[in-house]
């Protein structure tokens, strides 16, 4: 155990092995200077726990379903509790830290050393009023977190898709209408026995119902170009992770690490201690989703506790695994939970009552220590090769661009991809008793998607199709491939790109999504003057554009025409502003929107369709998009709760963009609450010098009090960037 802090409000000096120095600057971001790779380690847990112990402590509490124990007892942070206890993302934790290698091991001990000297010296004001007094943080604490970020908003994206999948057969939907939607995902579809199943947890609430007349017919960008196609004529990598840009603090925080003459520019993530993304004297790296499917669900028969196996040998029922789970409540009675799982996950029912049941697993539920390894050592790694075999290892599914200082430019997903029976892909429930439909492993990493100085000279992930570039094809449903063509098709018109030219890519919003629908709806449009605007409309989703307010208007309308005839209009409502379905997804809706003789449109035709839809939409005041897309940064613990003026709220902020914009802007509900997806963080920089660029969607401090809780919103929201830089202060 280390310890001895001397401080200032700019500078502190940890007692570690050695002493580390620490200071900010004049961005308020943290230099970090260590003498070894542990106490490197250890002042980026002391910076974390100094500048965003809220956020840490919140979502340890959150995530190991102490909500109603520790903040508040209603019955909304009783369904997030249940839901994390269900999830158990807490589980086998001691048993991954066992796995790492002696001295990786000792960085995340060195973290979480620097964390406790931290929270020793100052806890957050806000858990004083809540009289929690925080628990040390340990390594088990750490890979809650990165579990977490693995999986919240982002694998869990599928586990719904496939839910609704469900959903829709339970609901009637005819399988030619479901065939156009899931294209190529249902040759395992058996509409009958998936109509038995008894669904617990819905996706949509049973309040919502669905109507079962038949009808009559849910992001991130980064990228990497070669020296050639570069000023400097070095590599140049950037990055815009687009996440909920609608809470205070940010989150990413920023950190630059300084070990002798070896430095690391980082955008990090508080709990969690590696270099996420960024640079080194060598090598840089950026990360986007990958949407690669590794959540499955199987269709368990139940009954007396036990869950049905048939064999070779003949039939069995096998006990489920039970685990208890008790949630206190503050001043409530506490709720007992019985769980019970298999080798398939948590089953979505009771056992004990006759019946087939889901049961889902999330392949990196219990994973972790592959991970840690593989990001601690991106900080010496020193070409794209090497980063390649490292961030392969990674356990949760990302895109990972890099380049280095030779020039060269790669691309790697990471993730553990089940492998799966011939012939499946995991997308349709199978049942659980054939053991032919169990995993039977992982995809080894050199086999998922992956590139290395391809011909063009860039690389280009937008949560998009990347199938082609590996030897197995772990994406069932991709987002869309609107951004990734923009982003593309930009980059191959020059090659003279620059620091200073690359960033206005981060802001460009022209809709490639917009200007396909645009091509079949121009001819379309009532002769009014809602329809001469959006038939003028440039397709670009400015804040002052009245053209994109008006084609929303018309898309969202067509949505809810097309699929609320099979679901029901209400249920397409709740989809659009209550999910992220929509959000991740909009690309499968679209290929059915976009065909011409899709079964959806019935007799009347997709062109009639669009025509009548857009008469009946394009009504009522013209208005902006922006006065539409009104973003509000709320504090993480506090927000909404105070007066305005207070200051612990930031906004509203008009937010330029829409689904398939390289400036990525979307604001929704989902649990009732508004959130986002924006450029959460944005990245350039250039091998031609030792610097990043970069803005972030806050600031460094979650102290509501702290010069540096806001600082960048303006300049994030204006798209101007910083500079970063090893030496600085």
């Amino acid at each position: 155990m280390h310890g001895g802090v001397v401080s200032t409000d700019q500078q502190w000096t940890v007692q570690g092995e050695g002493l580390i120095r620490i200071a900010r600057d004049a961005h308020g971001v943290p230099h970090v200077r260590a003498t070894n790779a542990a106490d490197l380690y250890r002042g980026i847990g002391f910076c974390h726990a100094v500048d965003r112990a809220l956020q840490m402590l919140l979502v340890r509490i959150l995530g190991q379903g102490r909500g109603c124990e520790v903040l508040d007892a209603g019955d909304e942070m009783l369904r997030i509790d249940r839901f994390f206890r269900r999830m158990n993302f807490t589980g086998g934790a001691h048993e991954e830290i066992d796995k790492l290698p002696p001295a990786h091991r000792a960085y995340g001990e060195a973290y979480c050393d620097g964390v406790n000297q931290a929270l020793r010296k100052r806890v957050p004001w806000e858990f004083k009023l809540a009289r929690y007094k925080p628990e040390p943080w340990t390594l088990a604490d750490t890979l809650l977190t990165s579990r977490l970020a693995g999986y919240v908003s982002l694998a869990d994206s599928q586990g719904e898709m496939e839910r609704l999948l469900v959903e829709m057969v339970q609901a009637g939907v005819p399988r030619g209408h479901l065939e156009e939607l899931f294209s190529g995902l249902l040759h395992d579809l058996d509409i009958d026995l998936l109509r038995r199943i008894t669904l617990g947890e819905r996706l949509v609430p049973d309040a919502v119902r669905w109507n079962t007349a038949v009808p009559r017919a849910t992001a991130s960008n980064n990228w990497v170009l070669s020296g050639r196609k570069t000023v400097s004529g070095q590599a140049l990598l950037a990055n815009d992770p687009h996440l909920e840009a609608n809470r205070l603090p940010a989150v990413w925080y920023e950190v630059v690490l300084e070990l002798g003459d070896r430095f690391c520019i980082t955008a990090t993530m508080p709990g969690i201690p590696a270099p996420l993304l960024g640079r080194t004297n060598d090598l840089a790296w950026g990360a986007t989703y990958s949407f690669m499917d590794a959540i499955d669900s199987w269709i368990e028969d139940c009954r007396d506790g036990c869950y049905r196996r048939v064999t070779p040998g003949g039939e069995s029922w096998i006990p489920f695994r039970k685990r208890g789970e008790t949630i206190k409540r503050k001043r409530k009675s506490d709720v007992t939970l019985t769980l019970y799982e298999n080798d398939h996950g948590v089953l979505d029912g009771d056992p004990t009552a006759p019946g087939l049941y889901l049961t889902t697993r999330w392949a990196s539920a219990s994973a972790g220590a592959a991970s840690l390894s593989a990001i601690f050592g991106m900080l010496h790694a020193t070409d794209v090769a090497a980063g390649m075999e490292l961030l392969g290892q990674i356990e949760t599914a990302w895109n990972w661009v890099l380049a280095d200082r030779h020039g060269n430019i790669g691309y790697q997903m990471s993730g553990l991809m089940p492998v799966r029976g011939e012939g499946r892909n995991g997308f349709v429930p199978l049942p659980g008793w054939d053991p032919e439909n169990d995993w039977q492993g992982f995809v080894p990493a050199v086999d998922l998607p992956r590139a290395f100085n391809p011909a063009p000279g860039f690389i280009v992930t937008a949560n998009d199709d990347l199938n082609h570039l590996g030897r197995v094809r772990p994406i069932n449903l991709p987002m869309d491939s609107y951004r990734a063509e923009r982003i593309s098709a930009l980059l191959a018109e020059r090659n003279n790109w620059t620091v200073s030219a690359t960033q206005p890519l981060h802001m460009d919003v022209y809709s490639l999504h917009a200007a396909r629908f645009m091509a079949i709806l121009r001819p379309l449009l009532p002769e009014n003057a809602h329809g001469n605007v959006l038939r003028a409309w440039d397709c670009c989703y400015d804040v002052e554009s009245t053209g994109a307010y008006l084609f929303e208007k018309f898309y969202h309308a067509l949505i809810v025409e097309i699929f609320g005839a099979a679901c029901g209009a209400e249920i397409a409502r709740f989809l659009i502003k209550e999910t992220e379905i929509l959000i991740d997804f909009f690309g499968s809706f679209d290929q059915v929107l976009l065909r011409p003789d899709s079964v959806w449109f019935g007799n009347e035709g997709r062109d009639a369709v669009f025509k009548r839809v857009a008469a009946e939409a394009l009504t009522g005041p013209l208005q902006t998009w922006g006065s539409q897309q009104q973003l509000l940064m709320k504090h993480l613990m506090l927000g909404g709760r105070l007066p305005r003026w207070l200051g612990f709220d930031r906004g509203p902020l008009p937010l330029r963009g829409g689904r398939a914009t390289i400036h990525q802007g979307q604001i929704y509900r989902s649990g009732g609450r508004q959130t986002s997806f924006a450029p959460s963080y944005r990245l350039v920089t250039d091998f031609g010098e030792a610097a990043a660029h970069t803005c972030l969607a806050g600031g460094p401090s979650d102290r509501r009090f702290s010069r540096w809780y806001t600082s960048e919103v303006d300049n994030w929201w204006a798209g101007k960037f910083k500079t970063l830089k090893p030496g600085t202060e």
